[in-house]
């Protein structure tokens, strides 16, 4: 006697007014039973595209015990719409002498013909599926091209609300009180010396949730790299461009008023870059500042973890210039000893000197020196060249036209592919005056400015009507103002000492020189300064890029000096000044021994270390 039971499936991927629901699904099923009884085993909310449904495992589990002697469905697709798995299922079903029955298809599987008809109709279901699937994904590209937003959560600084975009409705980001936040992060992350722990701490400090949330440093990566924020220029165009996205917008779209969005495209093919609706926040030259440091910093090491303080190696002695160490001693404070003094005894040490109260200096003094920085303030540039952009606009136009021209090379007639490459050269060589024109404006856009104001002698302090209308003109520029009296400089320059031009200086109400001015304005404008070497012979000034290291200013003096790069003495130009000698700073302990990281300050008067 045969006790296995009937078992009816249903299945409802999501609620539609078209789409049979369940429970009707059930009253065909339970007549076909004509009254019998049957185990129920329902699935809503799953796709039909494989079996990992929860009911439908189940029902799986008790054909496997025995359990289940007919298994009947409203309509084969309820199933399975692939091939594969449905071929699989009637193996499963014959191998447990399981009956299938659809109540919309009859079938009777225990014939060639019938199992013939049941493959028929399992194939044109997952085509049906394939296809909904493919019209879903050209509907989806087809609106990521036209910048319509395409749903997902909502990017942290924005709202949502709703607009109509060619008769089709959609929704539009909107600014909230948090993007503020939002772009407070990429203000932190854009200093040098910041890190994402440096902005999750900052926030945690200042009790800033992210989505109700503390924030996290996964977050920060994210949002940092989203370019729904920035506002999208040509800046914008070609670094997308560079990266191999697929741009829909035109390229004089790209005028730095709205955002974009970059949306992933069909399965195997590249990125899109569209224009969005809404307006952008931050600064291209911001954002892309921080793509710069991304990329940068994908990859790092571990530093080193200090136990006894975090000062470990950042506090040298002030007599030798040797790091001091963090000792333990058997009361349980941490002392800083000289190292140089440990091991050989040469040197009289720092004194008695505790790592705690170390610590709590150097805070105190790194806090008196946070306090001079000010809060970041976001915006956009307010220099604008309308004739570089317009330039690049029109350079950009004409290489998306020549890509558009040799893709229709493949395949071509031999009429249109010579019509096509005499259209490519025209285009070739119009690009090549564009790129020249866009080098030159961009060569005058970048260079430093000084502006040089010659005013008479009474006019040198103060300046005139004249200095302060070129003060006002130059306003949105990146440039330096200087006020010089040409005349008296002639006159400062025939006298023959030092103290007399002080003193004629003086007598003018001045503090030096036009000269040593223009100098210091021309080194501030390049980012230049000046270290020094001295000797009982010479000595000498070299000029380097601010923030260079030991180790390159080094090769200003010599390429040798670089490779063989040991260590470098420093002496701190006021200490000099003030103690009169080398020796003399080097007894008062006035020497610091730098290495390889050690950021080259001006003034400095340094001594190199070389093996070669």
């Amino acid at each position: 006697m045969d006790n296995r039971i009937d078992a009816i499936y249903g299945r409802q991927s999501i609620d539609k007014k078209d789409s049979i629901s369940i429970e009707s699904q059930f009253e065909f099923c339970r007549y076909e039973l004509k009254g019998g009884e049957a185990k129920e085993y329902k699935d809503k909310g799953y796709s039909g595209k494989n079996i990992e449904r929860p009911d439908f495992q189940r029902l799986l589990q008790d054909i496997r015990l025995g359990l289940i002697k007919r298994v009947i469905v409203y309509k084969l697709d309820r199933i399975s719409r692939s091939i594969v798995d449905f071929a699989k299922l009637m193996e499963l079903f014959k191998q447990y002498d399981v009956e299938f029955v659809s109540c919309t298809e009859k079938f009777d599987t225990s014939t060639p013909m019938g199992r013939a008809m049941l493959n028929i109709c399992i194939v044109f279901a997952q085509l049906e599926r394939e296809s909904i699937q493919m019209r879903v994904q050209d509907a989806f590209y087809s609106r990521c091209t036209k910048g319509y937003y395409m749903r997902g959560r909502t990017p942290y600084g924005f709202d949502t609300e709703p607009i109509v975009m060619d008769g089709i409705k959609t929704k539009k980001l909107v600014e909230n009180a948090e993007m503020d936040f939002a772009e407070l992060m990429f203000q932190m992350y854009a200093e040098p010396g910041n890190s994402y722990g440096d902005i999750t701490r900052y926030f945690v400090k200042h009790s800033i949730k992210v989505y109700d949330k503390a924030l996290q440093r996964a977050f920060i990566s994210k949002l940092l790299r989203n370019p729904v924020y920035v506002q999208a220029d040509m800046d914008i165009y070609e670094y997308f461009k560079a990266q191999g996205v697929k741009i829909e917008s035109p390229p004089e779209m790209f005028t730095g008023d709205n955002s974009c969005y970059l949306y992933q495209g069909r399965e195997g093919e590249e990125q899109i870059l569209v224009i969005a609706p809404h307006q952008g926040r931050i600064s291209s030259q911001l954002w892309l500042t921080v793509q710069r440091k991304l990329s940068q910093n994908t990859s790092f090491q571990n530093g080193r973890k200090c136990h006894n303080t975090w000062l470990a190696g950042k506090i040298k002695c002030g007599r030798c210039g040797y790091a001091l160490a963090a000792l333990r001693a058997q009361n349980g404070v941490t002392y800083l000893r000289c190292k140089q003094r440990a091991e050989n005894g040469s040197c009289e040490g720092a004194g008695t000197l505790t790592a705690q109260s170390m610590e709590a200096f150097v805070y105190g003094e790194m806090v008196k020196k946070m306090q001079k920085f000010h809060t970041l303030k976001g915006g956009k540039e307010q220099s604008y060249n309308p004739k570089l952009t317009a330039a690049r606009v029109a350079l950009a136009k004409t290489e998306s036209e020549i890509e558009k021209l040799l893709d229709t090379l493949s395949g071509a007639n031999p009429l249109l592919l010579q019509y096509a490459n005499n259209r490519i050269e025209e285009l070739d060589a119009e690009r090549q005056k564009q790129l020249k024109l866009v080098a030159d404006l961009t060569l005058l856009t970048d260079k430093p400015v000084l502006y040089v104001c010659n005013v008479d002698e009474k006019s040198a302090v103060t300046g005139n009507a004249y200095t302060e209308a070129v003060k006002a003109a130059i306003a949105g520029e990146k440039a330096e103002m200087l006020v010089v009296a040409a005349a008296t400089e002639a006159d400062i320059a025939e006298l023959e000492s030092y103290e007399e031009r002080q003193m004629f200086l003086e007598d003018l109400g001045l503090e030096e020189s036009g000269v040593a001015r223009l100098i210091k304005s021309a080194y501030k404008l390049l980012n230049l300064e000046t270290f020094f070497t001295t000797g009982a012979d010479e000595s000498r000034a070299w000029t380097y890029v601010r923030g260079m290291k030991a180790p390159q200013t080094a090769g200003i003096i010599h390429t040798d000096f670089e490779k063989g790069f040991i260590r470098a003495e420093v002496i701190k130009y006021d200490d000099y000044v003030a103690l009169g000698s080398e020796k003399a700073c080097r007894d008062a302990g006035k020497i610091g021994i730098e290495g390889k990281e050690y950021v080259v300050q001006d003034g400095d008067i340094m001594h190199f270390l070389f093996n070669v």
